[in-house]
């Protein structure tokens, strides 16, 4: 669990995935057109996949990807995202994080 954290840290907004899910790819796609360059963990290529797995359903990950962590902390799965994109905070979470600059 400290590896996720700490990889959650790396960068401002942090995403892991797998890449066969299509939310993940919708999610990846919004932090893109908003100008965000988040990392990117793809758990089902990575050979600490299943660790991270694990590690990611002990945090409350719910489902487990895509988790979506700004600034380090975790904010949630895609419903999570997008309910923040539509009431307008995603914005400036990724602003306040450094993800994104305006």
């Amino acid at each position: 669990m400290d590896g996720i954290s700490e990889l959650a840290k790396t960068k401002a907004a942090v995403i892991f995935t797998k890449s066969s899910c299509c939310m993940c790819h919708s999610i990846k796609t919004l932090f893109y057109e908003m100008g965000a360059s988040p990392a990117v963990y793809e758990i089902d290529q990575d050979p600490r996949g299943k660790e991270m797995e694990r590690a990611l359903q002990r945090l409350g990950c719910i489902p487990i990807v895509p988790a979506v962590f700004i600034g380090g902390k975790y904010v949630g799965s895609s419903k999570d995202v997008l309910s923040l994109h539509l009431e307008g905070s995603l914005k400036e979470m990724l602003i306040e994080a450094k993800a994104i600059w305006f």
